[in-house]
């Protein structure tokens, strides 16, 4: 890609509503059908299982000895060890950009310049074989001197990280993690991100690999099948695990024919919601999921009997494909009788976090040849599903519409409604322009419970933390039975107890009531890595029999916002965003977006991390963390943004105004940055931009330094290149408090406002973030204004 910033299409405009249409115009795929699109399209066309016995892994102790493996895989041609020294291949990795070289290859968009390229990644389990490879060597001590660095591996920002270095893309660089609709969200995200102007294409989609947490988990729950799955079937007994990759360039229509790219679907729209119901069950009555189809219709611009295909869920459980096609119901009302309904895990197994994306190229596929693959191993119609499954073979099916979906463990729903070239759907119109307002904020960190002890600790200078074991270490000091009950603490990890309790004292000090029109876009950079170690450690040193069914819920990213959701009836859109130590940022930029088009009326963002003893040790061995200033912090901060409107029409008091954001991806490669801060700049001069705020308005920045030199040096280089006057106050809170990983935004956006009621400057703010890989964050804040 070329590195210019020069736009090819529409600039972002703050006041500018009208939509740009988003098509497909590359796709690739790695599956057990084989390492492209033709393989993985002519395996499910005809209806052909790859799902057969696992060789890559051994398999006895658990549930079942078959998955959908990909078998003898490609090696990259981009060198992601290189930039960190590593010399074992991560799986996950190798199958992202094996997927993205065949669909930038397709694309051929070369004339889009690197600054107006994005990522959008979505992983259930990023690079988790790797850091289960770890542990095993530390269990039987054979660890080798420089395994330490593979952690860097384990974040799926990590993978996002490599695809926006293999391409040279230079703009935004978002990891995903809801579980198995984490293909799905990337997808929603990425369209976001191009239609509003912040991008002319986007690479997007997801990929996980085989590993023993996932099966030892589902071995746990008892839902893995000894045959290939058979989704809606009668005599379906379970699901197949899959693995691989699908990716797909996504561009505004005008860039994409501009560059002769091929078009070969459009995005016509999509749905998010949350069940709020159960922790890995879907709502039976599939309420949620059918919310999640019905925006999607609604932002498409189209009827139920629009829809002819839809490629669904189907993952060959009983309770998921039963509330599918309930959900199919009440989304499509009469309709959905006449409306096929396939299943592709059937085929490649269900590949998790690669699913909504490896689906959605299917369905783009069927779109393109006007054909509805079969499901496979499809034996008798389930009364409890009832819908057309599509039984083998597949069929010739004239269609102008197909809708994907995907629903997660947590309740996440992602539903994508793609079309064909040329048909005549018109989208919604755009909403009109609305501000996005903070009413309300909570903190739970080391400095105690409340915004007021933060605020004190930073003032005073209050050093925070112990020395634990070489790394000073800031613990959450809080009481959670203050938020959540005993019966209810026990089905949360910390994670989710942190999560909680900041989302309900955030509601609280905002006077909101979370429905279905409230969503939960939560950020955090390192996960429940403590419900991983607990889930994961006995498995290593047992069997995978030893696995705890209570505790594998808990493994997935998302389920701390499915708890939000479960506990305060935040129903409304959710997402969890992963990009590493700016997840926070990151979390806050999706949200605000949502909220530009009116897909809630608020959204809760909080950003959580616990450090777990692995987590600790992973840091430990990281070089780049020796530095005696430097103190890792856990924290649980929650924000409430809403639609101005909305605000002011319940007599809400505003705190500030949301006024623009920026993302800016160095594409140095995993672990590196820019030592001239150029992606730091560039997303700082996005934010002002979009805010329409000069260097000059500036009363203060908050900067992301923590005490990490590597990472501060480039950032005070920017900052200082970004010409606000001389005596424009730059604030560290970091290096006073403590790096809370994920939760940095959120903790300067408190200190910020509480600032401006304390007697601060009053006047516009740059909030700075950034990962541990390169990718920027800065968020504009401003006092907000009276009507």
């Amino acid at each position: 890609m070329s590195n210019g910033e020069q736009s090819t299409g529409t600039s972002p405009d703050s006041g500018a509503r009208s939509r740009r249409t988003v098509v497909v115009c590359g796709v690739g795929a790695v599956t057990a059908h084989g390492d492209d699109v033709t393989a993985l399209w002519e395996g499910v066309k005809a209806g052909r299982s790859a799902i057969g016995p696992v060789r890559g892994m051994p398999m006895e102790g658990y549930g079942t000895e078959i998955g959908g493996e990909v078998r003898d895989p490609r090696t990259p041609a981009y060198d992601y060890l290189a930039s960190f020294g590593g010399h074992e291949p991560e799986p996950a990795v190798d199958f992202a950009l094996v997927a993205a070289q065949e669909a930038m290859r397709q694309a051929g968009l070369g004339n889009v310049p690197g600054a107006r390229w994005g990522v959008a990644f979505g992983s259930c389990n990023g690079g988790l074989r790797s850091a289960e490879k770890l542990a095993r060597r530390a269990e039987t001590e054979t660890s080798g001197p420089d395994d330490g660095r593979h952690y860097l591996l384990v974040s799926p920002q990590a993978i996002a990280e490599a695809l926006s270095s293999a391409f040279g893309l230079l703009g935004p660089s978002v990891s995903v993690n809801t579980a198995c609709a984490s293909g799905a969200h990337a997808i929603a995200h990425a369209t976001e991100a191009i239609g509003a102007g912040r991008v002319d294409a986007m690479l997007v989609g997801g990929s996980d690999a085989f590993t023993e947490t996932a099966f030892a988990g589902f071995t746990s729950l008892q839902s893995l099948s000894t045959k290939p799955a058979a989704p809606y079937s009668k005599d379906r007994d379970g699901l197949s695990l899959g693995e691989g990759a699908g990716m797909l360039v996504l561009a505004e229509e005008s860039v994409a024919r501009a560059a002769g790219a091929p078009i070969l679907a459009e995005v016509l729209g999509y749905g998010l919601s949350a069940d709020g119901y159960h922790a890995t069950a879907p709502h039976p009555k599939g309420e949620g999921a059918a919310r999640a189809i019905r925006s999607a219709l609604e932002a498409a611009g189209i009827t139920p009997e629009d829809v002819g295909y839809i490629n669904g869920h189907g993952t060959g459980t009983a309770k998921n494909d039963t509330a599918e096609s309930n959900a199919v119901r009440a989304a499509l009302g009469e309709a959905a009788e006449a409306t096929a309904l396939s299943s592709s895990k059937s085929m490649v197994g269900h590949l998790l976090g690669a699913a909504g994306a490896v689906e959605a190229i299917v369905t783009v596929q069927a779109l393109v040849d006007q054909i509805a693959p079969p499901t496979a191993n499809f034996t008798e119609l389930d009364p409890k599903c009832g819908l057309d499954a599509v039984p083998d073979p597949g069929r010739a099916h004239a269609m102008d519409v197909a809708l994907s979906n995907n629903f997660a463990f947590a309740g996440a729903n992602a539903c994508v409604a793609f079309g064909r070239p040329g048909s005549s759907f018109t989208p919604a119109d755009a909403p009109p322009p609305e501000k996005v307002v903070v009413t309300g904020f909570a903190a739970i960190t080391s400095a105690g419970d409340g915004a007021d002890a933060v605020w004190e600790a930073w003032r005073e200078g209050r050093a925070l933390g112990t020395d634990e074991d070489g790394l000073r270490v800031a613990r959450a000091d809080y009481d959670p039975q203050k938020y959540i009950s005993a019966r209810d603490r026990r089905r949360m990890d910390p994670l989710g107890q942190l999560a909680v309790a900041s989302c309900r004292g955030a509601l609280e000090h905002a006077g909101l009531t979370a429905d279905d029109r409230v969503g939960v876009v939560l950020g955090t950079g390192l996960g429940p890595m403590r419900s991983i170690e607990e889930f994961l450690l006995p498995v290593l040193a047992g069997c995978p029999a030893h696995g705890s069914p209570a505790v594998f819920p808990n493994t997935v990213f998302n389920a701390a916002a499915g708890q939000v959701a479960m506990n305060v009836g935040a129903k409304g859109p959710t997402s969890t965003v992963t990009t590493g130590h700016a997840a926070g940022a990151s979390a806050l930029t999706v949200a605000h977006d949502l909220l530009l088009q009116h897909r809630a009326d608020a959204v809760l963002c909080p950003a959580v991390e616990d450090l777990s003893p692995g987590v600790l040790e992973a840091y430990r061995q990281l070089p780049l963390f020796d530095s005696p200033d430097y103190t890792l912090a856990e924290a649980g901060i929650a924000l409430v943004l809403e639609r101005e409107s909305t605000a002011r029409a319940r007599g809400a008091r505003i705190l500030a105004e949301f006024a623009g954001h920026g993302t800016a991806s160095d594409a140095r490669g995993i672990g590196r940055w820019d030592p001239q801060g150029g992606g730091v700049e560039r997303a700082m001069r996005q934010a002002l931009d979009q805010a329409g705020v000069e260097p000059a308005e500036l009363t203060g920045i908050w900067a992301n330094a923590a005490g990490l030199k590597r990472a501060d040096a480039p950032e005070a280089l920017a900052t200082d290149r970004l010409a606000a006057p001389g005596d424009t106050p730059v604030h560290t809170p970091k290096q006073v408090l403590g790096e809370p990983a994920g939760a940095g935004a959120q903790l300067s956006a408190l200190l910020a406002v509480t600032g401006w009621e304390r007697g601060m400057a009053s006047g516009p703010v740059l909030i700075n973030s950034s990962s541990l890989g390169g990718t920027h964050i800065s968020l504009v804040l401003r006092p907000a204004t009276e009507k």
